[in-house]
């Protein structure tokens, strides 16, 4: 079997994280009790190595799928937490608030942006992916260097070659993983989906 993150691999940056989508059917009368059990399973999951972010869609009026979706930076990271015994405990916890038995699936790289609530739904292409990534990335990497140069200016070690892409590199990342493309795919999901 190919080791999809070995050196050398052109999908091996593509594939590096990865994001446990978890969906929950809530039953209707206990949405404030399955709330407040979110934010202690949102910070229990903080804590173990490798997280990187959680990402939920509440549902629209009318319906009760609650998404997750759970961000780690590698395979063993999102294993070790689905796997935890205190996971184990909290989802115990909710069950009887749950219509039917939760949803699991674990998706490498960037697939999470490109996920529609109900998941059962086809992927979008892969030119469509990359037409919004490039649409997303490409501006940024005019405007983040631009903002930053006062303080690489300042601040000379900073701006040492390496140091200064590292610094934009990260702030593109955080904009386009936190801020942009959680939004802009959910404006863009009647044409990215079709």
């Amino acid at each position: 079997m190919e080791d999809e993150n070995a050196p050398g691999n052109p999908g091996a940056h593509y594939n590096s994280g990865r994001s446990i989508i978890i969906r929950h059917n809530v039953r209707p009368d206990m949405k404030d009790r399955y709330e407040t059990w979110l934010r202690q399973i949102i910070v229990t999951a903080a804590e173990f190595p490798g997280h990187q972010g959680v990402h939920i869609v509440r549902p629209p009026p009318g319906h009760n799928t609650f998404e997750a979706a759970v961000r780690f930076s590698g395979e063993k990271e999102a294993e070790a937490w689905l796997e935890s015994d205190i996971r184990k405990e909290l989802v115990s916890e909710i069950a009887t608030a749950l219509e039917t038995n939760e949803h699991i699936e674990i998706r490498s790289g960037i697939d999470f942006w490109f996920s529609p609530p109900e998941s059962k739904a086809k992927q979008p292409t892969r030119w469509k992916q990359w037409l919004i990534t490039t649409a997303v990335i490409w501006p940024l990497t005019m405007i983040v260097p631009a903002i930053y140069q006062p303080v690489f200016d300042r601040v000379p070690l900073l701006a040492t070659w390496g140091v200064r892409h590292g610094i934009v590199a990260a702030t593109i990342v955080v904009l386009v993983v936190y801020l942009i493309m959680p939004r802009l795919v959910r404006a863009v999901s009647g044409w990215l989906f079709r």
